[in-house]
């Protein structure tokens, strides 16, 4: 039983992130090289705006902001979820080579294959969930040994290395590659937010409305794997059952989240922590902080670095990683 005042600080911490995401957002509509002040936001969101305030906000911000905000959650429950079935406080979706598989999928598709306008956006995440899952899965196998199971320390190394490998194929993808695409996928290694039309939320949001509530479903499934695996099984859980159907929804979530935003690490590996650190380490206490914290996260990152340098800015992936690279290194040291 969770103890009540345990709950209470959730909801007071949960209220004030939707606060914090609901300014970011506000901040975030106002902002830009056409500008919208602040005084017509609510008239044009109510449909008295101008032509011009219309377009900018419909058909420009407001997209970006939604796809970015959905993005961030999903980064950070895969993360959630990684941590939790590795038993392992560094493994995030971009760390372990997860989001570098999906991103050569969607190099392959975009390259070699004919693209139909109608189709692409809704392709697009299920091309980065194969590419996403081979990865994982190969992985898992190297990670695995018959006698101890999972080893979550060797998981991250074996991630990093096919991380590093999926690189340089996609070094090698671009370098045959036309001007044009070139860009693309350039664009998309840094984790610039390219997907920034109504489409591609229609695209993404399914994948959310399905997986956030399953993930809260497995959440005490998810406590049990966290604990030692003899445990686990004391307790009647199929631990290679509920792992690998647990992972498929963490590859599933990282690989619709970076298949509009691009390459981003680091949201997976911060927002667990830091959820934990508010709430404790219980599943469904914690992930529905983490949920929001990532949300809220990337918009910030987005917003920020989108502003920040004229006239394209910086891609929100490079700012999520001047903050991520060093706390994923305070964590590696202090491990």
């Amino acid at each position: 039983m969770i103890h009540p005042a345990l709950l209470k600080k959730q909801r007071i911490i949960f209220f004030i992130l939707l606060l914090l995401i609901l300014i970011t957002i506000v901040v975030g509509m106002g902002l830009g090289p056409s500008s919208l002040s602040y005084d017509r936001l609510l008239p044009t969101l109510f449909g008295q705006g101008t032509f011009k305030e219309d377009f900018v906000l419909f058909s420009i911000r407001f997209p970006r902001i939604i796809i970015t905000l959905l993005s961030g959650m999903a980064l950070a429950l895969s993360g959630a979820i990684l941590q939790g079935i590795t038993r392992n406080d560094l493994a995030d979706p971009g760390i372990i080579g997860i989001n570098s598989g999906a991103g050569v999928a969607i190099a392959v598709f975009f390259l070699f294959f004919p693209i139909e306008p109608g189709s692409f956006v809704y392709m697009l995440p299920v091309v980065a969930f194969i590419g996403a899952l081979i990865t994982a899965c190969i992985i898992y196998i190297f990670s695995y040994s018959k006698t101890t199971g999972l080893q979550p320390v060797r998981l991250v190394l074996v991630g990093v290395g096919f991380s590093m490998a999926l690189s340089g194929i996609m070094v090698v993808l671009i370098s045959s590659a036309e001007r044009e695409k070139v860009d693309f996928i350039a664009k998309w290694l840094a984790g610039n937010i390219w997907g920034t039309d109504w489409p591609f939320i229609w695209a993404l949001l399914p994948w959310l409305v399905i997986l956030i509530p399953f993930t809260l479903y497995k959440a005490n499934r998810l406590n049990l794997l966290g604990l030692s695996e003899p445990v686990a099984i004391g307790v009647g859980v199929s631990i290679e059952k509920e792992r690998i159907t647990i992972l498929l929804t963490a590859v599933a979530l990282a690989a619709s989240a970076v298949s509009v935003t691009g390459g981003i690490a680091f949201i997976g590996l911060m927002a667990p922590h830091m959820a934990k650190a508010l709430v404790g380490p219980r599943n469904q206490l914690f992930i529905p902080i983490a949920i929001l914290l990532g949300g809220w996260f990337l918009v910030l990152a987005d917003t920020i670095g989108h502003n920040l340098v004229e006239p394209n800015g910086i891609p929100a992936g490079i700012m999520v990683a001047l903050i991520g690279a060093p706390y994923f290194m305070y964590l590696l040291l202090k491990r």
